[in-house]
C-alpha cells in the first residue's frame, strides 16, 4: 500500500516512502545545521576568536552546505522503487520543453548556484568595501551605502545575465524582439523609470546620503518636511521624520525638489525666533531679556552675535525678531521651544506683556447732512 505511486517527480515514481524518507532526510538536515552553527560558535568564542566579518560568511556558508548534501541524499532516496534512474539522469530530465527551449532539473540548480554565487560575491564585496573605509580616518557610513548598493545592482544584473545563458536564451533575439513591448512598458511607466534613473543619480553623486538630515520643500504650500534618510533604494527614498513616521517618497522628489541637505556644508545656521511686544514696552529691557534666553542656552554659538531686530509695526504690537547662530540639529524645534519657555519667564518677571490680537475701531459723530 505504502509502495503505491502518488504521482510522478521528473523520471522518478514517488509513494509514501519517498515523502516520508525526504522528511526524515531534511528534518535531520535542518538539525545538523544549527548543531554545526551552534557548535562553531561556542568554538570560536572559546578560542578567543571574534566571530565578525569573513568569519561570519564562511559559517554560513559552512552551515547551510548541510542542505546541498540533503539534497543529494534525498535524490538518491528515491532509487528504493526506482531502481533504474541515476542522478545524471534525474539532472537531465527535461520536465518543460517547449520548442527550442527546455528547462531540467540542471538548469534549476544551476541557476540556484549562479544566485547563491552572486550572494555570497556581494558578502565578500561588502567586506572589503566596509575593511577599505573603516581603515580610513574619515570614515563616512553614506558613502560605504553608496558603492555597497552600486555593488549590488552590478552583481545581481550580471547574475540574471548568467542564468538566462544558462537556459540556453539567446539574449539578442529576446530584445530585439520585445523591443516594440519595451516601449509600450516605458511609455506607461514613465514616472517608475524617472525614479530608478533617480535612484542611481543619488547613489553616484552622493549629495544625499543615509544618516543625513534634510528639509524637503513643498513647492510652497506649506512648511518643509525635515527628515532623516533611512535607506535609498531603487525607485524609493525611506525617511524619517521629527515624529518618528517613516515615509516612502519616490525618488524624483529628492532630485527634482528644493532640498536643503542640513549634513553638508556648514553645520552653522542661523535661526529665528519671531514675538510680539506690547506697544510702549520698554524696548531696551526687551532686547536685554532676549539676548540673556538665547545666550542661556547651550546649543547657542557664543562666538556668534545674537540679535533683535524690529521687524514690523505690526496691528497688536511691535513684532521682533531674535536671531541667533546654532548646528543644525535634528531636534533644533525643541531647543527653539526651550529658548521661547526662557523669554516666557522673563518677561512675566519684568511684567513685560505678549498682547493678543486685537484691532481698534474709532468711531466719529459726523453731522447729518440732510439737516
Amino acid at each position: 500500500m505504502f509502495s503505491y505511486t502518488l504521482f510522478k517527480f521528473g523520471p522518478y515514481n514517488v509513494c509514501f516512502w519517498n515523502i516520508f524518507f525526504l522528511s526524515i532526510i531534511f528534518f535531520f538536515a535542518m538539525i545538523l545545521r544549527r548543531v554545526i552553527h551552534r557548535s562553531l560558535k561556542i568554538y570560536l568564542k572559546n578560542a578567543n576568536i571574534a566571530v565578525e566579518g569573513r568569519r561570519v560568511t564562511w559559517l554560513k556558508l559552512l552551515s547551510q552546505s548541510v542542505y546541498i548534501l540533503a539534497f543529494y541524499i534525498a535524490v538518491l532516496s528515491f532509487n528504493i522503487n526506482n531502481e533504474k534512474v541515476t542522478f545524471i539522469e534525474f539532472l537531465n530530465y527535461k520536465f518543460i520543453e517547449i520548442g527550442k527551449f527546455s528547462l531540467s532539473f540542471y538548469h534549476i540548480l544551476s541557476i540556484i548556484a549562479i544566485f547563491f554565487g552572486a550572494r555570497m560575491l556581494l558578502n565578500v564585496v561588502k567586506l572589503y568595501i566596509s575593511r577599505k573605509f573603516r581603515k580610513s580616518t574619515n570614515f563616512d557610513p553614506g558613502t560605504e551605502y553608496i558603492y555597497v548598493q552600486i555593488a549590488r545592482y552590478i552583481i545581481y544584473v550580471f547574475a540574471i545575465i548568467t542564468a538566462l545563458k544558462a537556459l540556453d536564451i539567446d539574449l539578442t533575439i529576446f530584445l530585439t524582439g520585445s523591443a516594440a513591448l519595451l516601449v509600450g512598458i516605458g511609455l506607461g511607466l514613465q514616472d517608475v523609470f524617472k525614479d530608478m534613473i533617480s535612484g542611481f543619480v543619488l547613489l553616484v553623486e552622493g549629495n544625499i546620503r543615509v544618516g543625513d538630515i534634510v528639509e524637503i520643500s513643498n513647492g510652497g504650500k506649506s512648511e518643509g518636511i525635515v527628515a532623516k534618510i533611512l535607506k535609498i533604494n531603487v525607485r524609493t527614498t525611506q525617511i524619517e521624520t521629527r515624529e518618528g513616521n517613516v515615509l516612502i517618497i519616490p525618488n524624483t522628489r529628492l532630485t527634482q525638489d528644493y532640498v536643503e541637505n542640513w549634513s553638508h556644508g556648514s553645520e552653522l545656521t542661523r535661526f529665528r525666533i519671531l514675538l510680539t511686544v506690547d506697544y510702549g514696552a520698554d524696548t531696551e529691557l526687551v532686547t536685554r531679556l532676549l539676548k540673556q534666553a538665547a545666550l542661556g542656552h547651550p546649543i547657542v554659538r557664543k562666538t556668534h552675535p545674537v540679535d533683535v531686530r524690529l521687524a514690523h509695526f505690526g496691528n497688536s504690537g511691535l513684532e521682533l525678531e531674535l536671531i541667533f547662530w546654532a548646528d543644525q540639529k535634528w531636534d533644533i524645534n525643541n531647543y527653539k521651544s526651550d529658548i521661547r519657555f526662557e523669554i516666557d519667564r522673563l518677561f512675566r518677571e519684568y511684567k513685560i506683556r505678549i498682547p493678543y490680537p486685537h484691532t481698534t475701531v474709532h468711531l466719529t459723530n459726523e453731522p447729518n447732512s440732510a439737516q
